[in-house]
């Protein structure tokens, strides 16, 4: 049984089927969520998606990214990282910018033709029992209640996983001080910002922002000024006016979209609690920055999958533990440090540091040798073979 219908848990599902396993998931939300969430695939999730044939589909939809960069506004300079250094590294020397809520509709498609997966929308788990073999689920769905029992769960229900609640495991960490608005526009910025990449991780005299471009539109994140409400920093006028310090606009920016979410780093003490095992958001939380927190999940999911597969078919059940050795500590000393080093970069304000920084990342950049080895790390390639190397 998987509770939680997002990326983590479809994947898990579609990777469980594949290998032969049926799966009922179980999705609190009665329709797929269409909100602003991650965009990026990593080289090596694209991948592993391979496996699943979702890679293709990712591709003809997603929008290629060859390069990104850090870069400084006033002056446009710039480190520019180029992806085909990894060419010997992995099929996919890119990123691809494709939204969460089109991959969810695909895994969706794919999961409703296989029938492998008992989809369940409305379900609501509200209490969690282990016995020495099996795991009980109370869960409602509209006023209804049934007790639903499995060999084994996988935890995918997110940040604020019922199922770590009610298990009252430690989630130790920290929510950061800022919270990031996250607005989108068509605007071409990319007439207006010479040299500009994709994926852009800016500088400017008032902070920071970022420029995401996915296929139809742009992503801008950005923060609120110092002292400023987060209410006040969404209304439409202050938004407007906050793109007009990026690009001046005459005719005023079309804003399709603004939110607002908080950034947390928090991980838990172990990936595995008895019969339930955790995957995702569920397990580990990270800042945005770098884009790597889905690609985790979705690691987690294809490595968890397998060894469950192997225990269903009659593995020992220490591959479990072997899960929990190999995804934790890459979660914890790869993605959660890294992004959160991504954060605090860009998060400094004083100039002197700043060209310090841009000039190391550029003597970085035009190194192929570094380059590479600055991107194994930030395309979660290095993360994924230290995690094989464990036994």
């Amino acid at each position: 049984m998987i509770v939680g219908a997002g990326p983590v848990g479809l994947v898990a599902a579609l990777s469980l089927a594949a290998r032969g396993v049926p799966s009922v998931v179980l999705e609190r939300e009665t329709r797929a969520p269409t909100d602003l969430r991650a965009s990026t695939f990593h080289p090596p999730t694209l991948d592993l998606l391979e496996a699943l044939d979702l890679t293709a589909p990712i591709l003809a939809g997603g929008l290629r990214v060859p390069e990104w960069q850090v870069r400084q506004h006033e002056t446009h300079e710039r480190a520019v990282f180029d992806l085909s250094v990894l060419a010997r590294d992995t099929r996919h020397p890119y990123r691809v910018q494709f939204e969460q809520a089109d991959f969810c509709a695909l895994l969706l498609r794919r999961a409703g033709d296989c029938d492998a997966i008992d989809l369940r929308r409305g379900q609501v788990v509200e209490q969690i029992e282990q016995q020495a073999d099996r795991v009980t689920l109370d869960v409602a769905m509209n006023g209804d209640r049934q007790r639903l029992q499995a060999r084994w769960v996988i935890a995918a229900d997110g940040a604020s996983s019922t199922l770590r609640e009610a298990l009252g495991l430690n989630f130790a960490g920290l929510t950061y001080p800022e919270t990031t608005l996250l607005a989108t526009t068509r605007f071409p910025f990319e007439d207006h910002l010479p040299g500009l990449s994709w994926v852009n991780h800016v500088w400017y005299a008032q902070g920071t922002f970022s420029l995401l471009r996915v296929p139809d539109r742009w992503r801008i994140s950005l923060y609120p000024a110092d002292g400023e409400i987060v209410a006040a920093a969404l209304r439409p006028e202050r938004l407007q006016s906050r793109l007009q310090e990026i690009v001046p606009n005459p005719g005023g920016y079309e804003i399709i979209e603004a939110r607002p979410y908080r950034i947390h780093q928090r991980i838990l003490d172990c990936y595995r609690a008895g019969r339930v095992l955790f995957a995702g958001d569920a397990a580990h939380l990270n800042s945005p920055s770098g884009g790597m927190g889905m690609n985790c999940g979705i690691h987690d999911a294809v490595n968890l999958a397998e060894k469950l597969a192997a225990v269903l078919a009659g593995g020992d059940e220490s591959l479990l533990d072997l899960y929990d050795r190999q995804r934790r500590p890459i979660a914890r000393e790869e993605i959660l440090k890294q992004a959160d080093g991504n954060r605090r970069r860009m998060q400094q304000r004083d100039p002197a540091w700043r060209r310090r920084e841009l000039a190391r990342l550029q003597a970085i950049a035009a190194d192929r040798d570094a380059a590479r080895e600055f991107l194994l790390r930030s395309s979660m390639i290095s993360g994924l073979r230290k995690a094989a190397a464990m036994t």
